[in-house]
């Protein structure tokens, strides 16, 4: 189903495309916002019904088309489906199979063409029910075995965590299995999805993260970041998806504190850059990110990507900068759990070569 932008109302722009430019050192030009003298910018307000939301990254059609620059105020269901509804539920029997981590989207971005790159720019995120859901999954987990981790012993039990959502504290709370004991969470809110389509007519799982982003599990995709995506296919085929309340490093168990989520972004489109790999910045940081098995392999994405950044940023040559990024990044292990395991390089901006 495709929608017009009749929902669609317009509110002062910001200075976005100011920033791009800045930032990646293309010119004004290239920023592609919604009118040319860009004075005001759209605004998308959108909430999907159940059977509007997407369960893969590419082969479904767009639910609107929206001008460069959009904001989009929209909502995201959680990672179960929103099928788990008491901590008594097992996801196993209650989940649709096939509806891991819902997608609201596609948006089809006008002008998107494959060589482009889509900026997104996370404005707001705020869990958008009173809980959050976190649990452990049979064949799913660091620590337990896999279809690709082959063991001899049985699953681990599954078992499902509620944790409450204290805004006044800014943390989430869950309780042991025996009542006995409680801990909390800092609440950091973040999208586990963040997407394009990627090439060819291909249709890939919403678990599934890659150079297209996806299912990047990645805490940097919060508020007050960017994140820029390649474009593969026209129109780029944005989707979200997937909030995560709070989340470790490595996202061991399989799962964050999962819930749905009030979701408010931006979409920017740069005109003839390409991005191979997913990147995110900030005022402080510029981070890569990759996505393979085995776990070394993520990471020579992700430092890859860095060298090449880091060239483009400061016009170091390549030796320069590999020994620039060897002795400066900070590269957490984003998760281990999902088909492919993601890394993020992490570089300082102060710390770039002046």
């Amino acid at each position: 189903m495709e929608r017009p932008l009749t929902t669609v109302h317009r509110r002062p722009a910001r200075s976005l495309g100011l920033a791009l430019t800045l930032s990646l050192g293309v010119t004004s030009a290239a920023v592609f916002t919604s009118s040319a003298a860009a004075q005001e910018r759209p605004v998308l307000r959108y909430v999907p019904k159940h059977e509007e939301l997407k369960y893969t990254f590419g082969g479904v059609a767009p639910t609107h088309h929206i001008r460069p620059g959009t904001r989009i105020v929209s909502w995201s269901e959680d990672c179960y489906d929103g099928s788990v509804t008491r901590p008594d539920q097992l996801p196993s029997k209650v989940a649709p199979i096939g509806h891991d981590n819902p997608q609201t989207g596609p948006f089809y971005v006008d002008g998107a063409e494959p060589g482009d790159t889509l900026a997104i720019h996370i404005e707001k995120l705020e869990p958008a029910r009173d809980h959050g859901i976190s649990s452990l999954f049979p064949g799913f987990g660091a620590l337990n075995g896999t279809d690709r981790t082959a063991m001899l012993h049985a699953d681990l039990p599954e078992r499902v965590w509620f944790y409450e959502v204290d805004k006044a504290k800014n943390v989430v709370r869950t309780k042991s299995a025996d009542g006995k004991k409680s801990w909390e969470v800092p609440l950091a809110p973040f999208l586990g999805c963040l997407g394009v389509s990627p090439p060819f007519g291909e249709a890939r799982s919403t678990i599934v993260p890659d150079n297209f982003g996806g299912n990047m599990d990645c805490p940097e995709v919060r508020a007050g970041n960017t994140i820029y995506l390649g474009v593969r296919v026209p129109g780029g085929l944005l989707s979200f998806g997937d909030g995560h309340y709070a989340m470790g490093d490595g996202e061991i168990i399989g799962t964050a504190v999962e819930g749905a989520m009030n979701v408010e972004l931006t979409v920017d489109l740069i005109k003839k850059r390409e991005t191979p790999w997913p990147r995110i910045e900030n005022a402080d940081w510029m981070m890569s990110l990759g996505a393979a098995r085995p776990l070394e392999d993520a990471a020579r994405i992700a430092y890859k990507d860095m060298v090449a950044w880091v060239m483009e940023k400061t016009g170091l040559d390549q030796a320069d900068a590999y020994q620039f990024v060897s002795q400066n990044s900070v590269a957490p292990v984003v998760e281990m759990v999902d088909p492919l395991y993601t890394v993020l390089v992490k570089i300082p901006k102060a710390r770039l070569p002046k």
